[in-house]
């Protein structure tokens, strides 16, 4: 397995795609909507493809600077948002887009061509100095702890930091999260760039979650946990957790490069994914992007764990599976956008299967060369701004399907396996600034997802890679989010599922761990099947911007379960307030 991906690493160090420097923006970052209304806006073409997250921040800054063009179209919003973004990646600024290969030399579009991209950023009008900065050292620039500005070397500390308290009406125990940790970056000869973080976490989540956690022996987006208990926050059946991220990138030639670490990703424009989301634990991974002319290619090439390392802490190893997927973006004009998506999962003795190394090919051409039993989803996506105002977005995701079967003699057969999500953004919404608006409709078919062990299927660590939910599901998205003053920010969101669970020893489709074989019946399968349930979430969210990167939250949060089951009826709802630095908020919306 060393020499494996050893191998991925060699062949990721020849062949990834760049001009796109530097670490990554966060996913949950509020660059990502900023950036998304500003192409909306402006139409101005971005150098990033909005679907394939994470951007990095060389290309956030970029675009952010490009806005010099359209300023007089922008509000003071706009401005301030803008303002955030250079000092949110201020190792980013003044220099004109250039590239920088491992064993090449520097590649220079700038007027001087003997700094190099700290020292433009240093003497840019728009790198932002702390007037005072904490204890003369901390803080020298308001969005970073620590900072360190070397010519052919810079490096950025910060803290991260959760915490949050909400009783709940009807649980004597709060809902609870404590979240301290460390996050860096940084760069060397414009060359090589690292980025790493470290979060410890104690929570208490609402029974819906415990459940969940129970039935998956998963913690949504965590690994290994234990349980926890405090007197001090009248907490009992919490949990304790520990999670982490971490790469290193490259820049190989101007138009590739990669980057190999720890972490996850997400591919589309809405608040879901159908194709891939951010929504399981972290995974080992290697990430290849090709960028030339109109087009963004990605490779991503992973190691998942079959089992959750809560079911093996008898000290026996997690089995591990793989994953290899492979999205090709395509802009349109500027305002359209177009993508192609392929992954498959596989399981193999200890190895990565070879093959499947392969940038190109189809892989059902390799799967079907190879008579393997892997499984194989193919996935479309796209978005059209419209009018300086508007986002149409969607995606399609086939798991398999015979088209005698959907199309010529459809009686639901069982292996008609397909999701198809549809949304639209409204930003400035009725000519009020700032008031951005987003509607959503996500649909799964029974048993998408599936294969027929859970080697195949579409997971990692008992988690799905892509809606949390699941499967065998219809669901209605209606979000706001409102900026009324410089430092306060209003979200909103209702959330409508209708779904069909599985009852007790029969598998409906719901629950993607389940093997497919186990099906309750052939034909006569639709969304909904299984045990009727309903589940209506509401939630608003305040935040008051204390200095950059820094909110005071105050939330409500509802959440009520119509079951066919009457013992599957719950209800719950809660008011809380807490503290965030450098982390977005932890949504548990299923």
């Amino acid at each position: 397995m060393k020499k494996t991906l050893l191998l991925c690493y060699l062949l990721g160090a020849f062949a990834f795609a760049a001009k796109g420097q530097g670490s990554g923006l966060p996913l949950g970052n509020e660059a990502y909507h900023i950036l998304d209304r500003l192409q909306i806006k402006t139409g101005v073409e971005a150098p990033f493809h909005s679907a394939m997250k994470s951007y990095t921040r060389g290309a956030a800054a970029r675009y952010a600077m490009a806005m010099d063009t359209v300023r007089g179209s922008l509000s003071v919003f706009d401005l301030i948002d803008l303002d955030y973004v250079f000092k949110d990646n201020n190792e980013w600024l003044g220099a004109a887009p250039f590239a920088t290969t491992l064993g090449g030399p520097r590649e220079r579009l700038a007027a001087d061509a003997s700094l190099t991209q700290i020292e433009h950023s240093l003497r840019d009008g728009r790198y932002a100095r702390s007037r005072k900065p904490l204890f003369g050292a901390l803080y020298p620039t308001p969005a970073n702890l620590i900072e360190v500005n070397d010519k052919y070397f810079h490096l950025r500390v910060n803290p991260l930091l959760n915490l949050n308290y909400s009783p709940l009406t009807n649980e004597d125990q709060p809902v609870f999260i404590n979240q301290r940790g460390v996050e860096l970056r940084g760069g060397v000869d414009d060359r090589i760039y690292f980025y790493f973080n470290i979060l410890e976490s104690q929570a208490r989540f609402p029974e819906y979650v415990n459940e969940r956690i129970a039935r998956d022996v998963a913690l949504p987006g965590a690994a290994l946990y234990k349980r926890y208990s405090s007197n001090v926050f009248g907490v009992k059946d919490g949990y304790d957790y520990l999670n982490g991220q971490g790469y290193f990138g490259f820049n190989i030639t101007r138009h590739i490069g990669a980057q190999f670490g720890y972490g996850r990703h997400f591919i589309g424009n809405g608040y879901r994914s159908l194709l891939l989301s951010d929504f399981a634990q972290n995974y080992p991974y290697l990430r290849l992007n090709w960028k030339v002319w109109k087009f963004h290619y990605q490779n991503l090439f992973a190691e998942l764990d079959l089992r959750s390392a809560n079911q093996t802490r008898d000290g026996t190893l997690v089995t591990k599976k793989y994953m290899a997927a492979h999205h090709l973006s395509i802009n349109i004009g500027r305002n359209l956008n177009v993508g192609v998506f392929e992954t498959v999962i596989f399981s193999r003795p200890n190895h990565f299967a070879i093959q499947y190394l392969n940038p190109v090919i189809l892989y059902r051409t390799v799967e079907q060369a190879t008579g393997s039993p892997d499984n194989v989803l193919i996935g479309f996506d796209g978005r059209w701004n419209i009018a300086r105002r508007l986002q149409l977005y969607g995606q399609f995701i086939l798991d398999e399907f015979v088209f005698r079967e959907l199309v010529t003699d459809n009686q639901g057969w069982w292996a008609n396996k397909y999701g198809i999500q549809a949304g639209l953004k409204y930003i400035d919404a009725f000519g009020i600034d700032h008031l951005d608006l987003q509607a959503e409709i996500n649909r799964a078919r029974p048993y998408i997802y599936t294969h027929r062990d859970s080697t195949g299927s579409y997971s990692h660590h008992n988690q799905a890679l892509a809606h949390p939910i699941g499967a065998n599901f219809s669901e209605a998205l209606l979000l706001a989010r409102y900026r009324p003053l410089p430092r306060i920010t209003l979200e909103g969101r209702l959330m409508r599922v209708s779904m069909g669970e599985d009852a007790p020893g029969q598998n409906w489709g719901n629950n993607i761990l389940l093997n497919h074989g186990t099906r309750v019946q052939e034909y006569g399968n639709e969304i909904g099947q299984g045990i009727d349930t309903y589940i209506t979430t509401a939630g608003i969210d305040l935040s008051y911007t204390l200095a950059h990167n820094v909110f005071f939250d105050v939330q409500y949060f509802m959440r009520r379960k119509r079951s066919e089951m009457a013992s599957r009826s719950n209800n719950l709802s809660y008011f809380g307030a807490g503290l965030r630095i450098n982390l977005p908020r932890l949504r548990m919306d299923f």
